[in-house]
């Protein structure tokens, strides 16, 4: 049984790949195949592609239409069958936009779903580019007995430098022109305002950054959001946790900000998916898949980890950010700087950016940063004591996160990556960097697109059940 909503994914490298082959200069039509693994979110199943199988000589026939001899849809489940993947059947039309299906487009799709279901256990996946290089695309499962029905997938999502998403209309309509869209439409413009709204938006941690995020969001007129942590308000949280007060102590972070997106949203259409769960834990990792683009509002190392780990495993491009005070001997203020970036396939990655580091992951796995014992062990100016912050610094940087979601999905003023951005409070000045790159031994490419088929990450997360210990209690 599939999920509710469908949508596949694929590198910007693939899709240059699989444009490059598909979409001929003699206007021909043409097929191709391609492996993929399965991104199991709460409500969706993603596609990811991530291994293209070029037709060998003889393997298909070109005439106008397209054909395919049985040799290379056996060799295509051989491998299938050997790395313990899924199977997409992709092929090109002359036309552009959002493909429908011929007839000869659904009996040729019908005849290999179900030995692909049965070889792989993962439905076939139906794929088809325009002459524009627009991609559409169904999952075909089981209707009882042979007969087999395709489902259209909501969106294509195309992940690196740029995020391109190819919507199905029928499916995700643009949203209704308001008055008060006005200002934003004509700075991003109408179909950018368009593709913004209808994206899928994940926060992870709603404390100072997150929640200033998520106003931003809602008043652009974003329509779908999913916004996960654990944490309860607390009284030292007030002075910088937007449209908190102090009836709200105890609350769950999450529902603060919910309440809020829903006063300030511009849009008709608020679909919010609230998660009192760590993004370590199964159920707050999931609901991550369901995102299209994900904010990172946290400070823990294992969290990074695995937001690093969604970027590239699966496709889901991430906007970090961190802020660091500084204080000299005397403990006065001497400066404090702001980093963000966004990671996803082509970019960078968190761990060669050194946000974090594997120690760490361990110490916070363990229940380590928790533990009064050993952070008292630690040096004053240790990292994990350095936790200062106010609200200038967090709208500041919360505001730059959003202009890099503008930026990596509309390309706005001719930019998508504006690389990574760090503010220096002293002396006052902005620096980018464009030319970072991965270590050599990064093996990020290498998981590019294999979703969860090598490990998972997810699992118990020590500090989320002591929070949700001590909110019962306060109950």
């Amino acid at each position: 049984m599939l999920k509710p909503e469908l949508s596949v994914a694929m590198s910007e490298r693939l899709n240059a790949s699989l444009s490059e082959f598909l979409v001929r200069k003699d206007h021909q039509e043409d097929l191709i195949f391609t492996l993929w693994s399965p991104s199991l979110g709460e409500h969706r199943l993603t596609a990811l592609l991530h291994t293209i199988v070029y037709p060998e000589d003889g393997d298909r026939q070109v005439h106008g239409n397209v054909s395919f001899n049985p040799t290379y849809f056996e060799r295509v489940c051989s491998l299938a069958l050997r790395e313990k993947c899924g199977i997409a059947f992709l092929h090109s039309h002359p036309f552009p936009g959002w493909q429908g299906m011929s007839e000869d487009d659904i009996v040729a799709e019908k005849k290999m779903a179900g030995a692909v279901e049965a070889l792989t256990e993962l439905p076939l996946t139906g794929i088809t580019i325009g002459s524009d290089g627009t991609w559409s695309a169904r999952m075909w499962d089981s209707a009882g007995g042979r007969q087999y029905h395709g489902q259209w997938c909501k969106s294509v999502r195309i992940v690196g430098s740029a995020l391109k998403i190819n919507f199905a209309e029928h499916l995700v309509p643009k949203p209704t022109y308001r008055e008060l869209f006005k200002r934003t439409v004509t700075v991003w413009g109408k179909e950018n305002h368009a593709t913004l709204a209808r994206l899928r938006i994940g926060i992870v941690g709603l404390g100072s950054v997150g929640s200033l995020v998520a106003e931003a969001l809602a008043r652009m007129g974003m329509e779908h959001f999913t916004l996960i942590d654990f944490d309860e308000v607390q009284e030292h949280n007030l002075d910088r946790l937007l449209g908190a007060t102090e009836e709200d102590i105890g609350e769950l972070k999450i529902e603060v900000a919910e309440r809020q997106i829903r006063r300030s949203a511009t849009s008709r259409k608020i679909e919010i998916n609230s998660v009192p769960h760590s993004l370590a834990e199964e159920v707050g990792y999931r609901a991550a898949l369901n995102c299209d683009v994900i904010f990172s509002g946290v400070d823990r190392p294992r969290a990074r980890h695995i937001l690093n780990h969604l970027a590239y495993g699966h496709l889901i491009p991430v906007i970090d950010g961190g802020i660091v005070v500084r204080f000299n001997k005397y403990e006065e203020f001497t400066g404090v700087d702001w980093q963000l970036q966004t990671v996803a396939p082509g970019r960078p990655c968190l761990s060669c950016l050194g946000a974090y580091n594997l120690t760490d992951v361990s110490l916070d796995e363990n229940g380590q940063l928790d533990n009064p014992s050993y952070l008292k062990g630690l040096p004053k100016n240790h990292r994990f004591k350095n936790n200062e912050n106010v609200f200038p610094f967090s709208a500041n940087l919360a505001s730059l996160e959003v202009l890099q979601l503008v930026a990596l999905v509309t390309g706005v003023g001719g930019i998508n990556n504006f690389g990574v951005q760090r503010y220096r409070y002293v002396p006052g000045n902005m620096e980018f960097d464009v030319e970072r790159n991965c270590n050599k031994d990064c093996d990020c490419v290498e998981l590019e697109g294999r979703g969860d088929s090598h490990f998972s990450l997810y699992g118990q997360d020590v500090t989320a059940e002591a929070a949700r210990k001590r909110q019962s209690e306060r109950r």
